[in-house]
This record gives C-alpha cells, structure tokens and sequence, in this order.
C-alpha cells in the first residue's frame, strides 16, 4: 500500500491497521513513501539546549522540571545571551543546522520575553536555523516570536486527547492546539510530535499520529519520543517499551505524514545501533544531536558519526 497523496481525512480504523501490519509490510511502505520525498540517506541534525531549567509550574507526569515532583535536578534560571551564542556556535561545529531552545514555562512571562526575542536574533545571526520551546502561547507572543526572526515552534501533543488527561491536569489538550494554531497564524513552522511508552494503549498512539496528521498543514517537523523514566516523576516506573514498537510509530508517521521530518528524539541513547537503524529505514530522516536533551542523556557525538559512517548517512543538507 502505497499512499500518493497528503491526506488529511484519516480515520482511527485505518491507522490501527497500518500498526497491525506484518512488520516486513509496513517497513516497505513506509520506505517507498520515504523515498519518493526524501534522500533515504540524509539525515538532518539539530542541537537542544536547555536555556531555562525547572520551577515549571505544570504537572506533566513524565518531566523532570515540573515544580511539583521531587526530582534531583538543579534549577538554572534564563541563561544569558552570550553563553547562549556559545553553545550555538559549538553546534554549528559538530554539524547541526538547527539550534532548538527550551525553556519550562507554562508559557513566558513577560519579564523573560524581551530576553528571548534577543536570544533569537543572536542565534540567527550564527547562521543557524532556530527553534524554541517555551510551553503555551497566546496570538501576539508568537507573532513576536516570528517577528524576531524564529523558524520552529516545538510544542508537542504528547499523547491522544483521551489519554492526556491521566498525563497531565494544569493545562488541556485544547489549550496544546490553541498554541499550535496560534504559531501557524504567525508563519512559523510547527516541531509537533509525541511520547510512546507512558502506559498509553495502540488505539492512544494511533489517535495521537490522527490528530498530527489531520491538521490543516502537517508539522514540518515531528519528533517522536520515547518516555525516559525519571526519578521522583510519577512515570519513572513506566514499563520499559518494547523495541519494535517505535519503529512501528515511526513508519506510520511516515506514511501519514509523507513530507514531514520524522526526528528519532528522546531516549536514543537506549537504542544500540541496530535499533536506531531500523528507525531510518522506517522514515525517521532527523535526530536530535548532541550529548543532552534538556535533562536527559543522548547519543555522543562521536557515536552518532561512527553510526553514520556505518549507515552510509550524510548529515549536513540543507531544506
């Protein structure tokens, strides 16, 4: 089954079925639709910095920077400008192309606002594409945000609408697509996507792929995570996920989203190569590059080269 066409009409019926196919079936489409709009041997890189570390007044169950759980992480307040550059141009080197920034926020306070359109500015002028996080936005924040020059927006869905609220209780699944909406009224490219492996069910990981999928656009980016269990988060016993099942979400994001970015994000540093290769044969064309992702470990550097040059990957090209 091959798709010729961006669709925007999926149903939850035919989503569950690309997941129940045999495994060797929804790997060969998921590659076709992959070859038809990608180079299968280019992979884009981009670099996460934390630039804003907890005291996040929201109750998201997975994350180590919510104020309400007891984690070991050291809070860290706005990183200066400077310092901010830095590292940027430290990504460029290791051959990013894109500088994604996160702060944990509900949303940005306007105290930090002016500092952020700056930081945007300066990022920009290293000749990196940019990228921010900074939890929900109204209309006018990411208009300003535009404005300073910023390309993506990350903000995630998580999970499916149904599932959500066992995930989180200080904000709604609405107010995640009022911000979306509000960055896609203000011409910035959307970095949307999820996390596998909260206890969710396959019926949760389908309806989350149709939400992202029948959007108006499809995100330009979409990341697709697996829940890294932190101590002291009321998931850091999740049940450990089953290796096949990210690929699986990988290459039917892939088929529902056939020009997106599917980036290979969050506990890659579990995967051995084997894994990881697997989930670029089944469409995944982005990672996150560099030895943290916010609080979390990541693939070295020098790993992912060494992975690369096996693979046979290019990973400098531009969009």
């Amino acid at each position: 089954m091959i798709i010729e066409s961006i669709r925007h009409d999926w149903q939850l019926t035919e989503i569950l079925e690309l997941f129940k196919l045999p495994f060797n079936d929804l790997i060969f489409t998921a590659q076709s639709i992959h070859r038809a709009n990608f180079n299968p041997n280019k992979i884009q890189l981009s670099t996460l910095l934390n630039i804003k570390t907890g005291t996040c007044s929201e109750d998201c169950g997975y994350c180590s920077q919510s104020a309400k759980f007891k984690t070991q992480l050291e809070r860290q307040p706005l990183m200066e400008v400077e310092k901010i550059v830095a590292e940027a141009k430290q990504a460029k080197v290791n051959g990013a192309n894109r500088f994604c920034m996160g702060a944990a926020w509900r949303s940005p306070k306007s105290k930090d606002f002016t500092q952020i359109l700056k930081i945007i500015k300066a990022v920009k002028e290293e000749g990196l594409e940019t990228c921010m996080t900074l939890g929900m936005l109204d209309a006018q924040q990411a208009q300003q945000l535009g404005d300073a020059g910023l390309d993506y927006y990350n903000h995630n869905l998580d999970t499916s609408v149904n599932y959500y609220a066992k995930i989180v209780s200080t904000h709604t699944y609405q107010d995640r697509l009022d911000t979306i909406a509000n960055v896609r009224k203000a011409n910035l490219k959307i970095c949307c996507g999820g996390i596998i492996g909260m206890g969710e069910s396959l019926e949760d990981r389908a309806a989350l792929l149709q939400t992202l999928a029948n959007l108006e656009i499809h995100p330009e980016s979409v990341p697709i995570n697996q829940l890294v269990p932190v101590a002291g988060t009321p998931l850091e016993h999740a049940e450990k996920l089953d290796s096949f099942a990210i690929v699986r979400c990988i290459a039917v994001a892939r088929v529902l989203m056939p020009i997106s970015n599917i980036r290979l994000s969050a506990g890659r540093a579990e995967m051995n190569d084997e894994l990881q290769a697997l989930c670029f044969l089944a469409g995944a064309n982005s990672v996150f590059y560099g030895e943290k992702l916010l609080t979390t470990n990541n693939q070295s550097t020098k790993q992912d080269q060494k992975l690369f040059d096996k693979l046979g990957i290019i990973t400098s090209y531009e969009y």
